[in-house]
C-alpha cells in the first residue's frame, strides 16, 4: 500500500462519520478507454487482464492530475487496482465505498459482481467480505457515461466536443475518493440529525445494519471538549430515535460556527461494538413574510455563484486545502455563502461551509437531463433523494433546489409534474429546509419566487424593482409561464459582468458589454448591487461568478484563484446593512 502521506486527496472522505479503521485506495490505478463498451466480454473483471494504461485517482481522466489528459468522449472506462487487508481485518465486515463515479457503475471484487451504482454524484458502497480472497485482492471499476443522452443529469460538463458558453471540459468515471472501512458484524448505518435550539436539544435517527436487537445506541455530546449532553436508547429494530439534552446551547450562526462534537456508540451484549465519531451545529432557518430567518433573525444572504471546477482536477478539487480556500476567497470578498451551482459538491466542501459559518444551497446537476417526459423522475429522483441523504445533516446547508434553469428541449415545454412531483418529495424528505422547485425558471409549486436577473445598467435594473416596495407589481420574467404567489424573492443570479483586460480574442465571454475600466467595473458592480441590498422585500442575491470557469470570465477571481481587483473594493460594497437585515 502507498503511505498514506503520499495519496493524492489523503484526508478521511467523510467527516460527519468517521471511522478510525480505514484504507485509503487514492493513487495509482490502472485505467483504459473503452470506446466499443465491450471490456466485459474481453474479460477485463477478471483478476488476470490487466490494463495497459495508468490514472491517478480520485482525479477524472480529462484532468491534468489524472496523468491521461483525454478530452474527447469517452463511452466508457475501466480501472483496477490490488489490494492487501490488514491482518488485524479478519473479523466483522470489510466495506467499499466510493465518494462518487460518473455515471453508471459496476465494481468486481476478484472476478465477482458486487454490485452497480446509477448517478454521477452520490456516493455508494457494497459489503465485499464474502468476496475477499486470503493475501491479493482485486478491485476492478466498469464506468459508462453519455452526456449527450438526455437521460442524465450531467450539469455543466459539455455535450460538445469542445467547451462553450457556460458548459465545460466533462468529468468521466472516479472523481471523488474510493477507500475500504472495517466495521463490526452489526453496525451503526447512518444516522439524520434535527437541531433544537429552543428546546435546548438534539434529536438523532440512528440505522443499525444487522441484528442489534436488545443493545443499545448511545449519543454522548461535546463542546469546546467539554460533556454536554448524553442519551441511550434500547434497539428493537433497524433504526432508533434518542433526543439529546444539552445542558449549553450554542448557535450555529453565519461567519461563527460553533459546532459540538458528537461520538455514537452500539453497545452490544456480546462485546462487539461499534463506534462512530461526528458532529452538529445548533440552529434553525424559516420563512417570515419576505424574510429568511436564521435562528430567529432575519439574515440577508450575500451568496455567490460557485461552480466548483479546478483548472488541474475539473470536478476534483486538487486539495482539501484548496475546498477551504474557495471559501475563505468568498468570505473575503465580503459573502456570506454560496449557490453549489449544477453540482453536487463533494463532502468535504460542506464540512469546511460548517466549520467556517458559511450558507449553502443544495442544487443537483440537472442540465442535459431532458424533462419533457415523467420518464425524468426515474433519471433524477433516485439520485436527488442520494444527495439530500448525505448531505441532510450540515447545518450550513440552509434550502435545496434540485432543477436550475428548466428550459423547454425541442420545442416541447418542460413537463410540470416532473419538478411538482420533486418537490413535494424534497418537502417530505426534509421538512426543516425551504425548497426551490427551479432557480430562474419556469417555477411550478415552490417556496421562494427567485429571478436571474443579468440586466447590466444599475438604472434600469433598479426601476423593474421599484414598485413592489410599495405593494405595486412584483417582477416576473416569465409571466405566461410562472405566477407569483406571495413568496419571499431574491435574485438568485445577477451581475455576470465581462472583465479580463487581457484577453486578446473573443473566445471568451461575460454578459453584457465589458467595462471600459476598472473604475467602470466597480461603478456597475455597485450600483447593481446596492439595488438588491436596499430593497426591503428582497432576502438575498447571488452574484454571478466567484471565479472564472475556462472561456466564462465574469469571476472576480481568476480559474487559477488569483484576484481581478482589490478584494476589499467587493467587501466593502457586499458588507453594508441589507435593508430587510434586522
Amino acid at each position: 500500500m502507498t503511505h498514506l502521506s503520499t495519496l493524492p486527496r489523503p484526508e478521511y472522505p467523510r467527516p460527519d462519520w468517521v471511522r478510525p479503521e480505514w484504507i485509503n485506495l487514492n493513487g495509482q490505478w490502472q485505467f483504459e478507454i473503452d470506446h466499443g463498451k465491450s471490456g466485459k466480454e474481453r474479460g477485463y473483471a477478471d483478476n488476470s487482464h490487466e490494463l495497459p494504461g495508468r490514472i491517478t485517482v480520485p482525479f477524472c481522466p480529462e484532468s491534468k492530475l489524472s496523468g491521461v489528459e483525454y478530452t474527447d468522449f469517452m463511452a466508457a472506462v475501466w480501472y483496477k487496482r490490488d489490494f492487501t487487508l490488514p491482518e488485524n481485518w479478519t473479523n466483522g465486515r470489510t466495506l467499499l465505498h466510493f465518494g462518487a463515479v460518473d455515471y453508471m457503475a459496476e465494481v468486481w471484487v476478484n472476478g465477482v459482481s458486487a454490485g452497480l451504482h446509477r448517478g454521477g454524484y452520490t456516493p455508494f458502497c457494497f459489503d465485499i467480505t464474502s468476496k475477499l480472497l486470503p493475501g491479493r485482492n482485486v478491485i476492478a471499476v466498469y464506468a459508462e457515461d453519455d452526456v449527450r443522452s438526455g437521460r442524465q443529469p450531467r450539469g455543466k460538463q459539455s455535450e460538445k466536443f469542445h467547451s462553450h458558453g457556460c458548459d465545460y471540459t466533462r468529468t468521466t468515471g472516479i472523481w471523488q475518493t474510493v477507500w475500504l472501512e472495517q466495521v463490526p458484524e452489526t453496525y451503526l448505518s447512518d444516522m439524520k440529525v434535527v437541531t433544537d435550539p429552543d428546546n435546548a436539544c438534539v434529536h438523532l435517527e440512528v440505522k443499525v445494519c444487522g441484528n442489534a436487537s436488545g443493545d443499545t445506541v448511545t449519543a454522548a455530546a461535546f463542546y469546546d471538549g467539554k460533556a454536554v449532553g448524553e442519551a441511550s436508547v434500547l434497539v428493537s429494530g433497524p433504526s432508533v430515535k434518542l433526543t439529546v439534552p444539552l445542558s449549553e446551547v450554542h448557535l450555529w450562526e453565519v461567519g461563527n460556527a460553533r459546532l459540538y462534537d458528537l461520538k455514537l456508540s452500539l453497545n452490544r451484549q456480546d462485546g462487539k461494538g461499534d463506534a462512530v465519531s461526528s458532529y452538529f451545529g445548533l440552529r434553525t432557518v424559516r420563512l417570515d413574510g419576505m424574510a429568511f430567518r436564521i435562528n430567529n433573525k432575519s439574515v440577508f444572504q450575500r451568496l455567490v455563484l460557485d461552480q466548483g471546477f479546478y483548472p488541474d482536477g475539473i470536478y476534483t478539487a486538487p486539495s482539501d486545502e484548496a475546498l477551504r480556500k474557495d471559501i475563505e476567497i468568498s468570505l473575503g470578498l465580503g459573502f456570506n455563502g454560496a449557490r453549489l451551482h449544477e453540482k453536487m459538491f463533494e463532502p468535504r466542501f460542506l464540512y469546511w461551509a460548517d466549520q467556517l459559518g458559511y450558507l449553502v444551497w443544495g442544487e443537483h446537476a440537472n442540465w442535459g437531463l431532458n424533462i419533457t417526459t415523467t420518464e425524468a423522475l426515474s433519471q433524477f429522483l433516485p439520485e436527488w433523494l442520494e444527495g439530500m441523504e448525505r448531505d441532510y445533516n450540515h447545518p450550513a446547508l440552509i434550502g435545496w433546489c434540485p432543477f436550475n434553469e428548466t428550459w423547454d428541449r425541442d420545442g416541447v415545454k418542460q413537463n410540470n409534474a416532473v419538478l411538482q412531483i420533486v418537490y413535494e418529495v424534497t418537502k417530505r424528505m426534509d421538512p426543516t429546509r425551504p425548497v426551490i422547485d427551479t432557480s430562474g425558471n419556469f417555477h411550478v409549486v415552490t417556496d421562494i419566487f427567485d429571478l436571474h436577473d443579468y440586466d447590466q445598467n444599475p438604472q434600469t435594473f433598479r426601476e423593474r424593482y421599484e414598485p413592489m416596495k410599495n405593494g405595486g407589481e412584483v417582477f416576473n420574467t416569465f409571466p405566461n409561464r410562472q405566477q407569483y404567489e406571495g413568496q419571499p424573492y431574491f435574485i438568485s443570479e445577477y451581475g455576470g459582468i465581462w472583465w479580463n483586460p487581457e484577453q486578446k480574442d473573443e473566445k471568451s465571454w461575460g454578459y453584457g458589454d465589458r467595462p471600459t475600466s476598472e473604475q467602470a467595473f466597480m461603478e456597475r458592480y455597485e450600483g447593481l448591487t446596492n439595488v438588491l441590498l436596499d430593497h426591503p422585500m428582497m432576502f438575498g442575491f447571488c452574484y454571478t461568478q466567484l471565479y472564472d470557469v475556462e472561456q466564462e470570465v465574469n469571476g472576480l477571481y481568476t480559474y487559477d484563484r488569483q484576484p481581478k481587483f482589490d478584494p476589499a473594493l467587493i467587501q466593502r460594497i457586499n458588507s453594508r446593512k441589507a435593508a430587510i437585515e434586522d
